[in-house]
């Protein structure tokens, strides 16, 4: 009976903090998918000089997930 809170597995701090951070690490191409398809129909159907606005958004979103853009 008393054993029983030594039937979880132990984990080191370690192990939870690169597990962490592996599954928080996004691609760049795979971040910010709304703004990425907006900023992209734009370019196509209006040309890049158009859409500063849409591009500026897809910017922040990047920044925000810690991309140096």
């Amino acid at each position: 009976m008393g054993n029983s809170s030594n039937t979880a597995q132990k984990v080191a701090p370690s192990q939870v903090d690169n597990e962490n951070k592996e599954t928080k690490k996004l691609k760049p191409c795979c971040a910010c998918p709304e703004t990425k398809r907006a900023r992209d129909e734009c370019i196509v159907l209006n040309g890049e000089e158009n859409c500063g606005e849409l591009i500026e958004a897809h910017k922040k979103c990047m920044r925000a997930h810690g991309f140096e853009i």
